[in-house]
């Protein structure tokens, strides 16, 4: 039996409103995540212009030195084994650790067959990398030399480049392995371990003395704004290859997802 022509019209019509509202609420997300991208650029050119000219370091100086043995301020606080674990928690974002937790992901996605999830994600963590480097090179921020430093450095301070390489990594990696997961909770979990550990690393470069506090912010600001942008453009890739009839995605995709 054939549907009659204003059923088919009003078939039509509930089509075309799911599909404006599904627009909708992608433009709002991504307007809202352009205006943090925005913000975040202002908070890291703020705080880079308080680092260059010097204006921060009275407040860097008692933030580091809070972190520090009143009477010793070669001691960190806290006992050895605490000062241990601060090392380890600050070697997550090192080059060598983020680089083999990226290519682990990496190597997820292309099992799934997911190529071009795969490609941004080798493209934007090698981005920040670079980013970062350049930034250090044309800031050329001296180190803190008020206390001994509890590990080794090589390149200028500012931005802190184990702050903002883990915020670009450790969230963008976050948001890709929560955006196949068909928990809600879980999606929560996955991106709140992304932001706690993005948080301990940029904590630790002050406590061992390599980084002001400066530095560590506008490294999370300069990370978070590139996890940002690799977010906006996930989308974007997302929705290019999402089905034009109906946007809905197969039995399988589900299956892969769950």
């Amino acid at each position: 039996m054939q549907d009659s022509a204003p059923e088919r019209e009003q078939t039509t019509w509930n089509r075309l409103t799911a599909f404006y509202r599904r627009m909708a609420r992608l433009e709002l997300r991504v307007l809202f995540m352009l205006a943090l991208v925005l913000g975040g650029l202002w908070a890291f050119f703020a705080i880079a212009d308080v680092a260059v000219e010097e204006e921060s370091h009275p407040l860097d100086t008692r933030l580091l030195l809070a972190m520090r043995n009143p009477e010793d301020s070669s001691d960190p606080l806290g006992p050895p084994w605490f000062e241990e674990m601060m090392r380890d928690i600050t070697a997550l974002g090192g080059t060598g650790v983020v680089a083999f937790i990226t290519l682990s992901t990496v190597g997820y996605l292309l099992i799934r067959r997911d190529y071009s999830t795969a490609l941004l994600i080798i493209v934007a963590i090698a981005g920040a990398y670079a980013l970062s480097i350049g930034l250090k090179i044309s800031f050329d921020r001296p180190r803190p030399d008020l206390v001994p430093r509890s590990t080794a450095v090589f390149n200028p301070s500012y931005p802190s480049g184990h702050s903002m390489l883990s915020a670009a990594a450790y969230l963008t990696l976050g948001a890709v392995l929560a955006r196949v997961q068909a928990w809600r909770r879980l999606k929560i979990y996955i991106l709140s371990l992304a932001i706690v550990l993005t948080l301990a690393i940029g904590i630790s470069r002050v406590y061992l003395g390599v980084h002001w506090p400066t530095d560590v912010l506008g490294g999370w600001a300069a990370g978070s704004v590139w996890a940002m942008l690799v977010w906006i453009v996930a989308r974007w890739q997302r929705s290019r290859t999402r089905q034009p009839a109906t946007g809905r995605r197969s039995r399988s995709t589900y299956r892969d997802a769950a």
